[in-house]
């Protein structure tokens, strides 16, 4: 089908009309017919679900003063539990939980299929909350205000009506708020284009219009800073994707306009304290793209310019992240992937620049420059080879206090709580060690390497290979992509993947293709727009050297992404269908003409291009699955496709009409979608574990045949 053809399944696009509902009822009996009635269905599922379910999981936690706050769900909170504890009962192995919202008791009471969605507590006194439901699921939430003192609900609260609504506490009795206010107030997306302050009593109608987005641009939304001695407020506009603007507000009653911090669109910024963080894309002020700066942020706004370089990256090294505890900034980085982390202090002393600061950044692979002041640096040391590290919390208004969890494909997540001594930069000696993740599969004799594939232009592409050690021969593989969005595939401990594929004698491989943020801005925009074919490439000789090495052959090898990965996956079942024995796709987005119509998917212009266009559309429809199958050539591998009739992000009839027309055309296909679960594809464990035994089924029935 050309892009001048009209398309005969537009009528899927009718998420819940019922004609388009009936022939998504048959499909999925046609799906479970084939997958879940033998009995080895049920004893994966049931594996998996185990696994979801164990208690043992670590809790992680966010610290609300006194309290560290976490999220559950479990058999018997299907739909989840916000709860509480303290530090001390947090280092017990079984800590004594405060039920604070119980969302399985909550949907029952009123009739909805409620899905955690996230909150806003205010600080100091941390009594009130803005907490953001989802029904079934879905980007949209609604919002209530939530008293953490009585635990309830308060009458007459702040409340919001479902949407894709930004909000964020300015003190007790104000909120900035961004929501669906009517025509001209969202995005094509369907995100707020407007910032308004909401005062405790007034109707939502009334609030405060203090910015207004363009109707072009993607969203906008204003946050207040409640630092004390620091307090301000700020804007944030969204020009699209990858383009944003940062506004520091007037004080409320001054006609001065907001004051844009002039940094370039493309960068990262954000204010702590006294510091500008700035992370560029592209080269500015003379230095690299995947830098980060530092300035004095009362010098910047008054023309300075002086950096504190406080990273610079190289071929193999790139920024992952940097979180702020009140006197330092943890910074992460990837070398080849794998995580090494540092703590900055800054301050009087020796800098990056310095005979001794130069000395400390060349030892962790990171930036020697001179900066605008002396910044001290210290390693964090306990993160393995091959692994990866990340911040789970900080607060940073209070004190030094952070969570660090470490993992890798198999060795299960380890949560460090720490403190950044203020002498010295880093106190090792007092970080410990509070929950180890257990081990959830047996990894006996298989080992984790990392390889490297050359793909078409010549570029070396990542990739990870988790399996057996001493496998005789080629055997059943799954290959795992994303590949774009800066989104980067990190080691990281799955014990679904465990049981489910890798006890059974599979090899897992994990692909860091272009498009991704492996290496920083560089590796995402080489797969930009017209440039996506080479994340495909990328993709594809991954796949092919997995089979040179004899890790797996053709027939053996499955693969799988979802989202954007599974654009990816629609990609290679009709640019290489003779590479792989298997295809699974979650939540894909498919039709490349279309997808910027659908839902959210105007926001992504930005990443792919603009099917309005015309410079942009022939690209896209080269890459378009949907629009590249063909009845004549090689056969394609069969494919399962899972989606979500709650999916508000990746419309639901990318996969449907995907479904519909490699039946037409002959090829195999099963489809699969359930009526809740948004993005996420499930919204529970139950769902989760059904999902995951469709996949590994189809997989494991089609790459290892019947002899």
């Amino acid at each position: 089908m050309s892009d001048e053809d009209p398309d005969p399944y537009l009528w899927l696009e009718d998420v819940t009309g019922e004609a388009a509902l009936g022939w998504v009822r048959e499909r999925n009996d046609e799906t479970v017919a084939a997958l879940a009635a033998a009995p080895a269905f049920k004893v994966l599922e049931r594996a998996v679900r185990e696994v979801l379910d164990d208690d043992g999981r670590i809790p992680y936690v966010v610290r609300r003063g006194r309290h560290l706050y976490n999220f559950w769900q479990d058999a018997g909170h299907v739909r989840g539990l916000w709860r509480r504890t303290t530090l001390e009962e947090y280092r017990k192995d079984r800590p004594a939980w405060e039920p604070v919202l119980d969302l399985d008791a909550l949907a029952e009471a009123e009739g909805e299929k409620w899905a955690w969605a996230g909150s806003a507590v205010l600080a100091p006194d941390h009594r009130h909350a803005l907490v953001m439901l989802s029904r079934d699921g879905a980007d949209a939430c609604v919002v209530r205000e939530f008293d953490l003192r009585t635990l309830r609900f308060v009458a007459d609260g702040f409340e919001v009506a479902e949407a894709k609504t930004r909000v964020g506490w300015i003190d007790r009795d104000r909120i900035w708020i961004g929501t669906d206010f009517g025509p001209g107030t969202m995005s094509e997306s369907g995100y707020p284009l407007q910032v308004r302050r909401w005062r405790r009593g007034t109707p939502l109608a009334e609030a405060e219009t203090v910015y207004q987005g363009l109707p072009t641009d993607l969203s906008a939304s204003g946050w207040h800073d409640d630092t004390p001695g620091f307090e301000r407020d700020f804007v944030h506009r969204q020009i699209d994707f990858w383009r944003q603007e940062l506004f520091l507000l007037p004080e409320p009653g001054s006609d001065a306009p907001p004051l844009k911090i002039e940094v370039p669109d493309d960068a990262s910024a954000s204010v702590h304290r006294q510091w500008l963080v700035v992370a560029p894309k592209s080269p500015w002020l003379g230095h690299e793209a995947g830098s980060l700066l530092a300035f004095d942020f009362d010098a910047f706004r008054a023309g300075g310019r002086e950096a504190a370089v406080l990273f610079t990256p190289d071929e193999r090294t790139a920024l992952a992240d940097w979180n702020w505890t009140r006197n330092h900034l943890i910074l992460t980085t990837r070398a080849d992937v794998s995580s090494r982390m540092e703590i900055l202090t800054p301050g009087p002393g020796p800098g990056p620049g310095t005979e001794a600061g130069a000395a400390a950044g060349s030892a962790a692979g990171t930036a020697t420059e001179a900066g605008a002041r002396g910044w001290r640096r210290a390693p964090l040391a306990g993160v393995p080879p091959l692994s990866t590290a990340s911040v789970t919390g900080t607060d940073p208004d209070s004190g030094d206090e952070y969570f660090l969890n470490v993992s890798g494909y198999l060795q299960p997540s380890t949560l460090y709580r720490g403190t950044a001594d203020s002498s010295d930069g880093v106190d090792g000696a007092d970080s410990e060690s509070l929950k180890q993740g257990p081990a959830l599969f047996d990894t006996t004799g298989l080992v984790v390497r990392q390889h490297f594939a050359t793909s078409e232009d010549g570029t070396r592409v990542p990739y990870f290979v988790i399996g057996p050690e001493d496998r005789p021969g080629p055997g059943p593989t799954l290959l795992y992509g994303y590949g774009g969005f800066e989104v980067s595939q990190v080691p990281y401990y799955s014990a679904v993947t465990g049981r489910a594929w890798l006890a059974r004698g599979g090899t897992h491989v994990v692909a860091g293709i272009r498009g991704g943020h492996e290496y920083g801005p560089r590796w995402h925009r080489a797969a930009l727009g017209a440039n996506r074919v080479r994340a495909f490439e990328d993709f594809a000789a991954v796949a092919r050297d997995l089979t040179a090495r004899g890790i797996t052959t053709a027939a053996q090898l499955g693969i799988e992404g979802g989202s954007n990965g599974g654009l990816l996956m629609g990609a290679m079942l009709t640019r290489h269908p003779e590479l792989f024995g298997a295809v699974v796709a979650h939540v894909p987005l498919l039709d490349m003409l279309r997808f910027h119509r659908l839902l959210a998917g105007a926001s992504w212009t930005a990443e792919y291009g603009n099917p309005d266009d015309p410079a942009d559309r022939p690209h896209l429809e080269r890459i378009s699955p949907y629009h590249q199958i063909r009845a004549d050539g090689p056969p394609y591998p069969p494919l399962l496709l899972l989606t979500s009739t709650r999916d508000d992000r990746v419309h639901p009839g990318h996969a449907r009409k995907m479904a519909a027309r490699l039946r037409e055309s002959g090829h195999p296909v099963l489809f699969h979608e359930h009526l809740g679960g948004g993005h996420a594809g499930a919204t529970d464990h139950g769902q989760t574990a059904f999902n995951e035994a469709l996949v590994h089924t189809f997989l494991w029935e089609h790459l290892t045949p019947a002899k």
